[in-house]
């Protein structure tokens, strides 16, 4: 070998780029290893794999075992049996119990129930706390100043009942069971298929037994396809494959952007002596600053024994990146004027949830496609003032599958899949869309030059003008986009929890029961591994410790790199979806985890 063909080969082997790129290994180590983001296809782990999946046929698909989806399933074999029509319909759903990944306050409007299941009194439904009282206040840092509750108004209550939303969701599903729905529980939606035509084909069910590595275990197994005529979605609040859905056919080409918060919620067991069944209580102000939107409920049920469901919302377009909304909770709790409720008490469930805030400006411009359709919060349906969702995601369900079924039977000889093209049409003839467009500016309302009271002014007077008003405000900027420079924002220091009314992270993560296998990918997938450290820790100090509500994120001490590396612990996922939202560059994508993994709520 010549002598210059040996110094050249050297050249090669310690050229600088290649000395880079050994330093970025060790500076920004490996954090995603799922397939979504590592293809299967150019991984020689896989190339042995047998990747062939069982296919079903049926009618229709829902994915989501929610209020909404619970709805829709009930809804069609209702009106197949009116017809005296088989028709298979089939829930699937991630949680390993159905209602165990529900989290909700929760005061219904018993409306949509009314009309889905007339007699759901005497069938038993948990609506067992009709509101008796509504107050609503301001809370200053030492006192509270009432705020009137007029009949008619967001905040009246009157005929509505406190629920365990999950208890009531589980009932549900027991009464679809009973109509013949195949509900599939512990099996999460993770792909969207499609036909030639672009239109839905239906979803596959996660594949399991994958290393956390990303290489196939011996227990792998593949995912099941579900093929249908028409495919709902009901995901809730910022689901997955409804971002691609939206995406593919841009179905919110036109809106606003959607707009979130963030909601905390505890159960405890108080004193029988402070125990007021059917009263609801709302506040807002502190412990927020007067440019943060949010606000808290605390509800008392009719339980055997003396519970009350306790919460916190934040806006997720809050500004300042110390800010943590658990802690913010926690610190509410402490005030003055409610913290004895909690003298003495119990507590016995933590959980959180994003929730949609956008309102009516942001729904999606096309609410169907060819091959299925929206329902519930998985196309926004919520009014922020009310507080509430859960009857406009049974109403969407329900007129997604009359829908469903007249395109259907309108089109048997399609090979493709078939659009519930009436949908739109019926939401607009509802309530749903005449509730939402009435209220359509009272959250935008508090992005104004004096924040929380120049909201209260303007918001008023729309509730008071029942949305007449001539024009439609804008949300301003998307959630992520929000945050200001740690270096620029006032540190928060919160006070340190008692254990007693106030909690650690850690301790109210263990109350969610939440569990994933641990030998497999993380489903907090990162599109780029270096933006973490890069952005994320350099500009606002690593947000994503203080968002998280369950202690997923945090940075530690890189011993190779010399810097800092975010660890992802994604075995303490709560599935909120609050990281997908919130995160400033939109690196974080949640992809479901294996079938049955994550919160185990008992009636939130």
């Amino acid at each position: 070998m010549s002598a210059l063909l040996k110094m050249h080969r050297v050249q090669r082997l310690f050229r600088p780029t290649l000395v880079r790129s050994i330093s970025e290994v060790a500076k920004y180590p490996r954090i995603t290893t799922h397939y979504t983001l590592n293809p299967r296809e150019k991984d020689e782990r896989w190339t042995e794999v047998d990747m062939e999946r069982c296919i079903e046929e049926v009618d229709l698909v829902i994915v989501g075992g929610g209020p909404a989806g619970m709805s829709a399933a009930i809804r069609a074999k209702q009106l197949a049996a009116e017809k005296d029509q088989e028709i298979r319909v089939c829930v699937v759903e991630k949680s390993a119990e159905v209602g165990g990944h529900i989290l909700s306050g929760a005061v219904i409007d018993p409306i949509s129930l009314n009309e889905l299941i007339p007699d759901w009194k005497e069938q038993g439904a948990p609506l067992n706390t009709p509101v008796t009282k509504d107050t609503f206040s301001f809370l200053t840092g030492s006192g509270r100043i009432s705020i009137p509750v007029f009949k008619g108004w967001p905040m009246d209550n009157h005929g509505n009942y406190v629920v365990r939303l999950g208890h009531l969701v589980k009932w549900l599903g027991d009464q679809a069971e009973a109509l013949g729905v195949e509900i599939y529980p512990g099996c999460a939606a993770s792909e969207v298929l499609f036909h030639e035509d672009g239109s839905v084909k239906g979803i596959a069910t996660n594949d399991v037994g994958i290393a956390k590595s990303g290489a196939p275990k011996d227990t792998f197994a593949r995912g099941m396809e579900l093929h249908a005529k028409t495919t709902i979605f009901a995901e809730g609040c910022r689901g997955h494959l409804t971002k691609q859905i939206m995406q593919k056919f841009g179905l919110n080409e036109g809106s606003e952007p959607q707009a979130y918060g963030i909601g905390l919620k505890e159960v405890w067991e108080i004193a029988p002596e402070k125990h007021q069944p059917g009263l609801v209580e709302h506040t807002i102000g502190w412990p927020l600053d007067r440019f943060t939107y949010g606000g808290s409920f605390l509800y008392h049920l009719n339980e055997p024994t003396p519970t009350i469901a306790v919460g916190f919302v934040v806006g997720l377009n809050y500004k300042n990146p110390w800010l943590s909304p658990f802690q913010e909770f926690q610190r509410f709790k402490t005030h003055p004027k409610v913290r004895d409720v909690f003298e003495g008490a119990t507590r016995i469930a933590y959980g959180a949830r994003a929730i949609n805030e956008g309102g009516f400006q942001s729904l999606p411009q096309k609410l169907s496609f060819p091959g299925g359709c929206l329902v519930g919060c998985s196309a926004g349906f919520l009014n922020v003032p009310r507080i509430k969702g859960s009857h406009y995601a049974m109403k969407s369900g329900m007129l997604a599958a009359e829908s469903a079924l007249e395109a259907i039977n309108a089109d048997t000889q399609s090979t493709a899949g078939v659009e519930p093209t009436s949908y739109a049409e019926k939401i607009k003839n509802s309530f749903v869309w005449k509730d939402l467009y009435s209220v359509r500016n009272v959250h935008p309302s508090f992005h104004n030059p004096l924040g929380l009271y120049g909201g209260l002014v303007l918001s008023g007077f729309s509730i008071f003008m029942g949305g007449r008003e001539p024009w439609t405000l804008k949300h301003g900027p998307q959630d992520h986009e929000s945050l200001q420079p740690a270096s620029s924002s006032q540190p928060i220091v919160y006070p340190k929890p008692d254990g007693k009314i106030s909690f650690d992270l850690l301790s109210s993560v263990a109350l969610t029961g939440t569990n994933h296998e641990g030998d497999q990918p993380a489903h907090l997938t990162l599109k780029d591994d270096r933006i973490p450290v890069d952005h994320n820790l350099a500009l606002y100090e690593g947000p994503e410790q203080r968002f998280c509500p369950a202690g997923v994120y945090e940075y530690v001490p890189n011993e190779e790199g010399g810097n800092m590396k975010l660890q992802i612990n994604a075995q303490n996922c709560i599935h909120c979806k609050t990281c997908d939202i919130k995160d400033p560059k939109q690196n974080i994508n949640w992809v479901v985890p294996e079938g049955g993994g994550g919160p185990a709520y008992n009636g939130m």
